[in-house]
Protein backbone atom coordinates (compact mmCIF):
# COMPACT_ATOMS: atom_id res chain seq x y z
CA UNK A 1 0.00 0.00 0.00
CA UNK A 2 1.25 3.47 -0.94
CA UNK A 3 -0.04 6.75 0.47
CA UNK A 4 0.10 9.93 -1.60
CA UNK A 5 -0.43 13.52 -0.46
CA UNK A 6 -0.45 16.38 -2.98
CA UNK A 7 0.27 20.02 -2.24
CA UNK A 8 1.13 23.23 -4.05
CA UNK A 9 -2.10 23.99 -5.84
CA UNK A 10 -3.60 27.46 -5.92
CA UNK A 11 -4.93 30.27 -8.04
CA UNK A 12 -2.76 32.04 -10.60
CA UNK A 13 -3.22 34.25 -13.61
CA UNK A 14 -2.62 33.00 -17.13
CA UNK A 15 1.08 32.87 -17.88
CA UNK A 16 1.98 32.18 -14.28
CA UNK A 17 3.67 29.18 -12.68
CA UNK A 18 3.01 26.67 -9.92
CA UNK A 19 4.92 23.68 -8.59
CA UNK A 20 2.96 20.75 -7.31
CA UNK A 21 4.44 18.25 -4.89
CA UNK A 22 3.35 14.73 -4.02
CA UNK A 23 4.72 13.11 -0.88
CA UNK A 24 4.83 9.33 -1.20
CA UNK A 25 4.94 7.00 1.81
CA UNK A 26 4.34 3.37 2.58
CA UNK A 27 5.61 0.50 0.45
CA UNK A 28 7.48 2.79 -1.94
CA UNK A 29 9.92 0.13 -3.13
CA UNK A 30 7.08 -1.38 -5.12
CA UNK A 31 6.49 1.76 -7.17
CA UNK A 32 7.56 1.64 -10.80
CA UNK A 33 5.60 4.50 -12.41
CA UNK A 34 4.64 7.84 -10.88
CA UNK A 35 2.30 10.20 -12.67
CA UNK A 36 0.22 13.34 -12.54
CA UNK A 37 -3.37 13.38 -13.72
CA UNK A 38 -5.98 16.12 -13.80
CA UNK A 39 -9.72 16.33 -13.93
CA UNK A 40 -11.75 19.39 -14.79
CA UNK A 41 -15.44 19.68 -13.88
CA UNK A 42 -17.57 17.67 -16.26
CA UNK A 43 -14.56 16.08 -17.95
CA UNK A 44 -12.82 12.74 -17.70
CA UNK A 45 -9.61 12.36 -15.78
CA UNK A 46 -6.62 12.72 -18.10
CA UNK A 47 -2.95 11.94 -17.84
CA UNK A 48 -0.55 14.87 -17.70
CA UNK A 49 2.91 13.40 -17.19
CA UNK A 50 4.48 10.13 -16.09
CA UNK A 51 7.97 9.21 -14.91
CA UNK A 52 9.29 5.68 -14.63
CA UNK A 53 11.75 4.19 -12.16
CA UNK A 54 14.47 4.57 -14.81
CA UNK A 55 13.44 8.25 -15.13
CA UNK A 56 12.01 7.89 -18.64
CA UNK A 57 9.26 10.48 -19.06
CA UNK A 58 6.16 11.04 -21.15
CA UNK A 59 3.90 14.08 -21.38
CA UNK A 60 0.46 14.77 -22.72
CA UNK A 61 0.67 16.83 -25.89
CA UNK A 62 -1.29 19.64 -24.23
CA UNK A 63 1.46 20.29 -21.67
CA UNK A 64 4.65 19.52 -23.59
CA UNK A 65 7.14 22.36 -23.32
CA UNK A 66 5.27 23.92 -20.38
CA UNK A 67 5.20 21.27 -17.64
CA UNK A 68 8.10 19.30 -16.18
CA UNK A 69 7.76 16.17 -14.06
CA UNK A 70 10.55 15.16 -11.72
CA UNK A 71 11.14 13.12 -8.60
CA UNK A 72 13.45 13.15 -5.61
CA UNK A 73 13.96 9.56 -4.48
CA UNK A 74 15.70 10.62 -1.28
CA UNK A 75 12.66 12.64 -0.25
CA UNK A 76 10.10 10.23 -1.77
CA UNK A 77 8.53 13.20 -3.50
CA UNK A 78 7.14 13.70 -6.99
CA UNK A 79 6.97 17.16 -8.52
CA UNK A 80 5.19 18.88 -11.37
CA UNK A 81 6.55 22.26 -12.41
CA UNK A 82 3.90 24.08 -14.40
CA UNK A 83 4.86 27.15 -16.41
CA UNK A 84 2.97 29.32 -18.89
CA UNK A 85 -0.29 28.22 -17.34
CA UNK A 86 -3.49 28.60 -19.32
CA UNK A 87 -7.12 28.78 -18.19
CA UNK A 88 -7.67 25.35 -19.72
CA UNK A 89 -5.16 23.94 -17.21
CA UNK A 90 -7.70 24.58 -14.47
CA UNK A 91 -8.47 21.26 -12.80
CA UNK A 92 -7.99 19.10 -9.76
CA UNK A 93 -4.54 17.56 -10.04
CA UNK A 94 -3.81 14.09 -8.70
CA UNK A 95 -0.65 12.09 -8.31
CA UNK A 96 -0.75 8.33 -8.73
CA UNK A 97 1.57 5.34 -8.66
CA UNK A 98 1.76 2.00 -10.45
CA UNK A 99 3.70 -1.03 -9.28
CA UNK A 100 4.14 -2.67 -12.67
CA UNK A 101 6.27 -1.86 -15.70
CA UNK A 102 4.94 -0.24 -18.90
CA UNK A 103 4.17 3.24 -17.70
CA UNK A 104 1.40 5.09 -19.50
CA UNK A 105 -0.95 8.02 -19.06
CA UNK A 106 -4.03 5.85 -18.67
CA UNK A 107 -5.78 6.42 -15.33
CA UNK A 108 -6.94 2.80 -15.19
CA UNK A 109 -3.35 1.58 -15.08
CA UNK A 110 -2.66 3.24 -11.71
CA UNK A 111 -3.70 1.74 -8.42
CA UNK A 112 -2.84 4.29 -5.73
CA UNK A 113 -4.06 7.88 -5.78
CA UNK A 114 -3.81 11.02 -3.72
CA UNK A 115 -6.74 13.24 -2.76
CA UNK A 116 -5.84 15.95 -5.24
CA UNK A 117 -4.89 19.61 -5.18
CA UNK A 118 -6.85 22.31 -7.01
CA UNK A 119 -5.24 24.48 -9.68
CA UNK A 120 -7.19 27.47 -10.97
CA UNK A 121 -5.87 29.65 -13.78
CA UNK A 122 -7.67 32.89 -14.52
CA UNK A 123 -7.48 34.81 -17.77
Amino acid sequence: QVELVESGGGSVQAGGSLRLSCAVSGYTVSVYCMAWFRQAPGKEREGVAVIARDRSISYADSVKGRFTISKDNAKNTLYLQMNSLKPEDTAMYYCATRSFMLCSLLPGAFGDWGQGTQVTVSS
